[in-house]
């Protein structure tokens, strides 16, 4: 598949600036291939796409983290301040139908 046919939502190839090598089975290059195809995408622009997405999710589920003594004790002021209440974010979250609803 040409870059032609890329998606235009996807960075641009020039600003692409190093390289990742990765061995895959047949099965796995063809059903990549082929789901690139149905994207409308490169083959590189659907591997990085999936691989960046899936990135973000495993750094943003992570429950674990280390702080130093000084940001510890900062974070653990911040979850013992009282909550501070936002009428026109009270209003807005109460509105009918609901802005958030789907």
């Amino acid at each position: 598949m040409d870059s032609n046919n890329a998606n235009p939502e996807q960075e641009p190839r020039s600003a692409r600036e190093t390289r990742l090598n990765l061995r895959a089975s047949a099965r796995q290059d063809a059903l990549i291939r082929l789901a690139a195809q149905a994207t409308n995408t490169t083959v590189t622009s659907f591997i990085l796409d999936s691989a960046s997405k899936a990135a973000e999710q495993v750094l943003a589920d992570r429950r674990w983290f280390m702080l130093d003594d000084a940001s510890w004790a900062a974070f653990e002021d911040s979850l013992e301040r009282p909550a501070v209440i936002k009428p026109r974010l009270t209003e807005l979250l109460s509105e009918e139908p609901g802005t958030f609803d789907s």
